[in-house]
């Protein structure tokens, strides 16, 4: 074989490997129920026919389940092949480790997805951007029955919401069981360290995602980000590539609204960044 040759031979092999290895969307999934009425999935098309019918999971799924070889903590896993996905969507309390302490309900959220995916293996739908800075893959993950853990975990109060643009799936089906396990006082919703503080309470170090009242007075936009000013020391910031999922923010000046998220200091100042609508909210 000459070199020209040899060299579309293999480029041809190249293509083919990255066309298996991509995701199979709207897969052939099988759903059978065995004696007992246990209900499982498959994508291989059984022998028997008996018992069984052709069905979709109503996410992209893919051919291959992916083997869970332990959970981190409560919305990181770590594949067999020692990959970690963190789960797109969400954020669950810390756990304690050496660099940082433990927050209330984070042993919680791990044990819980512990349960869930004891023994099981998974599939995973990714949405715009696929890794994060650290490098860990970002997935809503689901099991072979369907279930949507990143949801379920919202459902269960044991996480809140984490939009980050572009990943933007789901975001309204996750808004939905945010409020439902809030209005419930369920998980971390009963937890006095996730209660709404008023803002002349954000100086006294509390750490971790944090929820404040306060009324924006102003509004002030620069190149990159724009502002709503709460008073001298407290200002919320939007990236201005995000501010086309807002309402327009004259909306949100002197009126009550809760900002939830993760408070930055400067000096005498604080800021808390603010991605996506679901972290403010007018009361």
């Amino acid at each position: 074989m000459n070199n020209p040759v040899k060299k579309l031979h293999y480029l041809l092999m190249a293509i083919c490997c990255q066309l298996i290895a991509q995701p199979v969307l709207n897969a052939e999934i099988y759903r059978i129920t065995d004696e007992s009425g246990r209900v499982l999935y498959t994508d291989k098309a059984p022998g028997n026919a008996e018992n069984i019918r052709q069905t979709t999971i109503p996410v992209q799924t893919y051919r291959r389940l992916y083997p869970v070889k332990s959970v981190y903590d409560g919305d990181t896993l770590i594949l067999g092949n020692n990959q970690r996905i963190r789960l797109l969507g969400v954020n669950t309390p810390e756990i304690e480790s050496r660099h940082r302490p433990g927050e209330p309900g984070g042993v919680a959220a791990k044990e819980w997805l512990q349960r869930r995916v004891k023994n099981q293996q998974i599939y995973l739908e990714y949405d715009q951007e696929k890794k994060d800075k650290y490098d860990r893959e970002l997935a809503h993950v689901f099991l072979p029955d369907g279930t949507h853990l990143n949801l379920e975990l919202l459902k269960q109060g044991l996480a809140f919401m984490s939009i980050v643009p572009p990943n933007l799936r789901y975001a309204d089906v996750f808004s939905r069981a945010q409020q439902q396990a809030e209005k419930q006082g369920l998980g971390i919703w009963r937890e006095a360290g996730y209660q709404v503080r008023s803002l002349d309470q954000i100086a006294s170090g509390t750490r971790g995602w944090q929820r404040f009242t306060g009324i924006p007075k102003h509004i002030q936009q620069k190149r990159s980000f724009t502002y709503l000013i709460l008073n001298d020391q407290v200002s919320i910031r939007i990236a201005n590539n995000h501010l086309n999922l807002f309402p327009a923010l004259e909306k949100y000046l002197d009126r009550p609204i809760e900002i939830r998220g993760w408070v930055s200091r400067r000096n005498n100042r604080f800021m808390i960044s603010v991605q996506h609508p679901s972290a403010l909210i007018r009361r």
